[in-house]
């Protein structure tokens, strides 16, 4: 069940779960990275490994705050071919929260749900950081052995903000982008990044927001879908009424039905590299 704790300035998002079983990932932290990372929560494909979903937590969470999701997406076994990898911040000071220490993927400055604030002042250095870091990731999986073509990377809130910009400008084309209640950092500056590596034009990417959401405006994530439109990439969105900074049952569907669509079951069928 999702719930949320409010703390000075922030809410942060976090998830009450009965036991489960999960692996620490034995990836390697990025060696361009000064703070210390945890490994990330994989959970293995309950068949074969032919695909791979990255799914990335908000500010103040962990790879265990979206445990649950995971687990009941396991469950209904349509994905039985997928694992899933959950990585976790390092704690880092964060501004809008006058310093308070907390997992986050970079640095946020003003969180008053004005989007001219979150716009204005932006963490480029750690935004940069944290999308060295996912596109590692994404190596490490083709690596070992799964084509870019089966890999999706998502996530929510801050999570899905740094999915959207690491996914977009990933040295590699992916199978498609999830962000949830989520932006596109550094929009202004966003063409001159993905020059660098313009592979995922026309991947699919999925964004989700819900209409009353207060702390990614609802307005922030329609400029960004409106932006990525203009500038010519697959991007769909998805509003769900009456919902704050928060996940629903349908819109996990819709995420659900989107990895299905985008990693369809190979069985024995060899995936071309």
């Amino acid at each position: 069940m999702l719930a949320f704790v409010v703390l000075p300035h922030i809410i942060l998002s976090f998830v009450t779960f009965s036991f489960i079983t999960v692996i620490s990932a034995g990836i390697k932290s990025d060696s361009t990275m000064a703070m210390r990372r945890a490994p990330p929560l994989l959970f293995p494909a309950s068949a074969k490994h032919t695909a791979t979903v990255i799914f990335v937590h908000g500010l103040g969470d962990t790879g265990y705050g979206w445990a649950p999701a995971v687990e009941n997406w396991r469950r209904r076994q349509r994905l039985d071919e997928v694992k899933f990898i959950l990585p976790h911040a390092p704690r880092i000071p964060v501004t809008a929260a006058d310093g308070m220490q907390m997992p986050g993927w970079y640095d946020i400055l003003a969180l008053s749900g004005k989007v001219d604030d979150i716009r204005k002042d932006q963490d480029e250095r750690g935004i940069l950081l944290s999308r060295d870091y996912f596109h590692g990731l994404i190596q490490a999986e083709i690596d070992s052995g799964i084509p870019a073509n089966r890999i999706v990377l998502g996530g929510f809130s801050q999570g899905g903000a740094i999915s959207l910009f690491a996914g977009l400008t990933a040295k590699t084309k992916l199978a498609g982008i999830v962000g949830l209640s989520s932006y596109l950092p550094l929009d202004a500056k966003f063409p001159d990044f993905v020059k660098e590596n313009d592979h995922n034009h026309q991947t699919p990417v999925l964004m989700c927001h819900g209409g009353e959401d207060q702390v990614v405006p609802t307005s922030f994530g329609k400029l960004s879908y409106e932006m990525l439109k203009k500038q010519g990439f697959d991007v769909t969105m998805k509003l769900y009424p009456g919902m704050a900074h928060s996940a629903c049952p349908e819109e996990l569907d819709e995420v659900e039905a989107f990895l299905r669509a985008r990693l369809p079951p190979q069985g024995d069928k060899k995936s071309e590299l």
